[in-house]
């Protein structure tokens, strides 16, 4: 061989190996890391956290009201600091590891402080250090949407204090029930990156605290519209771009799955947009841009249970109905029941991830291009299921939610007062302001 193809031969010799599992690499070495899927959760991990800071931030930021805009910029800024010490603390452990005599309702405490997970420790394919960070911006981001039914009235220590022990004693043993070996993973229930999880737990949790703290002041007469909606459609086009790390990602793989899910995740939120917007059309004789936008979130949340079963066919039918559907719940909830979740929680994400967990047991039949049930489970039998883990979500969630914030409300107390709330959240409680015109 000539110098220049030795030259040429090395670097690409060793370009193919590093592509190889690492038990390819090194005979002899226990261990199943591959290095292809571990670069993708890596990648997909920083797309999950790009959701909520910035992108659910910036989203939520520009639809309150300007002397509000700080705020919610605040608390979901918070919020990603107290639940990543509370993954790390307990809350990673209590999700995924083995508990034993009550692995079906929860998990142990072997992982807790992170204790055993070391730099060679892996998880399936990948580190488990990945994995743990990757569901840890699951955990974060669930939590910081129910903050938008509260916007705008809500006290920051109340906020910090339900965002902890919600994470807790809601969103862990939910995510343990469904995707760390628990009672609802183990009846066959099909949710591949959070529809019960996220989307049905946050839309839940967002209309309980709704009722719980009441309109704000002037609602529904006083008109509350978004301040900034170019800052919005931004935080939602860094949305749409993450949701690929929260739904490819789940495959936990870069493999075929995770380029499906890639793939019906776009659909469902391209068709999501557009039929949204085409309602408004329709019924309000323009089409606007809080409306496109609001169109894709519910497009997202409702493939995302749905992203790894489902095929093209699937993802559009799923989009195109949360659409309409979510679009129908939005104008019902604020003009006929006139229930102030402020910036649309529980029509978006609670339906929409209805909607997507229950057509899961639709559209993942072989024959609209899914990936088909397990062996001998009908369609009839496997949407069964999936109604029964949105039945589980509503009760547990629900139940919880509402005496957690009576809880609190009797301790830290839950509103802001009304001088503060007419002032705004920004000087009231954080002597600040968003603009210095």
């Amino acid at each position: 061989m000539t110098r220049s193809r030795q030259a040429f031969a090395t670097p690409a010799l060793m370009l193919l190996l590093a592509a190889l599992p690492r038990s390819v690499q090194a005979a002899g070495e226990a261990t199943d890391l591959n290095m292809a899927n571990t670069a993708w959760m890596l990648t997909s991990t920083v797309l999950v956290l790009f959701m909520t800071i910035p992108g659910l931030a910036l989203f939520y930021s520009g639809l309150v009201r300007s002397k509000n805009a700080l705020s919610l910029l605040m608390q979901c800024f918070a919020i990603t600091c107290v639940v990543s010490i509370a993954w790390a603390g307990i809350a990673y452990s209590l999700a995924f590891e083995d508990g034993a005599a009550f692995h079906a309702w929860i998990g142990g405490l072997g992982r807790a402080l992170m204790s055993g997970i070391e730099v060679g420790t892996v998880k399936g394919s990948i580190p488990e250090t990945v994995f743990a960070m990757f569901q840890m911006t699951f955990a974060i981001i669930t939590p910081a949407l129910v903050v938008g039914a509260f916007a705008e009235r809500m006290k920051f220590p109340a906020v910090l204090l339900f965002s902890l022990f919600w994470l807790l004693l809601v969103y862990v043993p939910l995510c343990h029930w469904v995707w760390g070996g628990g009672w609802l993973q183990q009846r066959g229930v099909m949710d591949f990156a959070g529809g019960i999880v996220v989307h049905v737990n946050a839309g839940v949790a967002a209309l309980v605290a709704a009722l719980v703290l009441g309109r704000r002041s002037g609602f529904p007469h006083t008109p509350m519209l978004p301040h900034n909606l170019p800052m919005t459609v931004a935080g939602a086009c860094m949305l749409w771009v993450g949701w690929f790390g929260f739904n490819a990602g789940s495959a936990l793989a870069a493999d075929g799955t995770a380029g499906m899910a890639m793939l019906v995740t776009h659909l469902g939120a391209a068709t999501g947009s557009l039929i949204w917007m085409l309602c408004e059309w329709l019924r309000y004789g323009k089409p606007s841009v809080l409306g496109i936008v609001t169109g894709m979130v519910a497009g997202l949340g409702s493939i995302t249970p749905a992203s790894g079963f489902v095929g093209p066919l699937g993802a559009v039918a799923i989009g195109g109905l949360a659409g309409v559907v979510c679009f129908i719940a939005t104008n019902f909830m604020k003009r006929t029941l006139a229930v102030d979740d402020s910036l649309d929680v529980f029509p978006v994400h609670g339906v929409g991830g209805i909607i997507g967990t229950t057509l899961t047991g639709v559209f993942a039949a072989s024959e609209y291009g899914g990936v088909g049930f397990a062996e001998g489970i009908t369609m009839g039998q496997q949407v069964q299921t999936q109604l029964i883990g949105i039945g589980a979500a509503i009760a547990w969630c629900g139940t919880v939610t509402f005496l957690l914030l009576k809880l609190l409300d009797l301790t830290v107390g839950l509103r802001v007062s009304h001088e503060q709330e007419t002032e705004g959240l920004d000087i009231g409680v954080h002597n600040e302001t968003g603009y210095n015109f």
